[in-house]
Parts: C-alpha cells; structure tokens; sequence
C-alpha cells in the first residue's frame, strides 16, 4: 500500500466529520478535522490529542447553531432538534475516536492490514453515522411545514455545493 493510499482514510475521516458536523456531527462538514490535525502535527501528542478536541467540540457546537439558525427550528421542534444535534456530537466523538487511534500508530510501524483495517473503521462509523443521522434528522423534517423543508432542501443544497467547491 502506498503512502497516498494511507493518507485516504484521513479525507473520509473529514468527509464524515463534516458530513456528520452538517447533520449531526454538525452539517458534516467540509474539513472539520483539518484544522486539529494540522495543529496536531506541531504539539506533542497529549497536548495535541487535547487541543483537537476542544477546536473539534468548539466546530460541532458552531455547526449545529449554524444549522439551527438556517432552519429556523421551532420551539415545538426542539425535542426533535435535540436528537439530531446529539447524532451529530456523537457522531464527531466516534469519528474523533478513530482519528486519535491512527495518529497513535507509526505509519512504519502499519501493515497493510492495519492500514486497510483502519480505513474500514472509518468507512463504518461514516455508515453507522449517516444512518443514525438519517433517522434523527428524518423524525424532524417530516414535522417540518412544507416551506421550512424546502429551507432545510436549500440549507443542504448549498452545503453541498461549498463541500463540492472545497475539494476542488
């Protein structure tokens, strides 16, 4: 496996983080895990590990206050709302989880075993996370009147498109 290959399963772990940022680990979102793990390349592993997860929590919070904000949820709709916004926290946790596991590993020191093992960690908590995140954000949008859904349509529309224009 080459080092390019090895490097793939961090842009899954930012896709499902962001994707998980803009749903549940709030608008899942574009480059969620950039900003910490970059930042954990300069700290020493504890410090890092720390500092990644207060800039992580800090970026699910301002993405679900962000998607709160653009759907204009309701106070009626809040219980709902408070499922999705957990989805997406856990979501991040589970996906933060991984990515300190992998840092912890030497990349000399991973087989190719190890390597694509890690890549379907990630794979699954993605799955495992969008299904969860489907279902909670599901409960809230068919509660949703017809103009605020199409609101939320437009909200991941857009989302979407600035994802889409990120990678390029």
């Amino acid at each position: 496996m080459t080092i390019s290959t090895r490097r793939s399963a961090m842009p899954l772990a930012r896709v499902f983080a962001a994707t998980a940022a803009l749903f549940g680990a709030t608008l899942l979102g574009s480059t969620l895990l950039a900003g910490p793990l970059q930042a954990q390349t300069t700290a020493t592993p504890s410090t890092a590990t720390s500092d990644a997860a207060v800039t992580k929590a800090e970026t699910v919070e301002q993405r679900i206050g962000s998607l709160h904000e653009k759907l204009k949820i309701t106070i009626a709709q809040e219980a709902a709302w408070a499922n999705v916004a957990q989805v997406m926290r856990d979501n991040s946790a589970a996906i933060e989880k991984l990515v300190a596991a992998k840092k912890a590993k030497t990349p000399a020191d991973m087989t190719a075993m190890d390597d694509l093992v890690t890549y379907q960690a990630f794979a699954q908590a993605h799955v495992d996370g969008l299904q969860k995140l489907t279902s909670s954000f599901r409960t809230l949008y068919e509660a949703m009147p017809d103009a605020q859904k199409k609101v939320a349509d437009q909200a991941f529309r857009d989302f979407e498109r600035g994802a889409a224009a990120k990678r390029g």
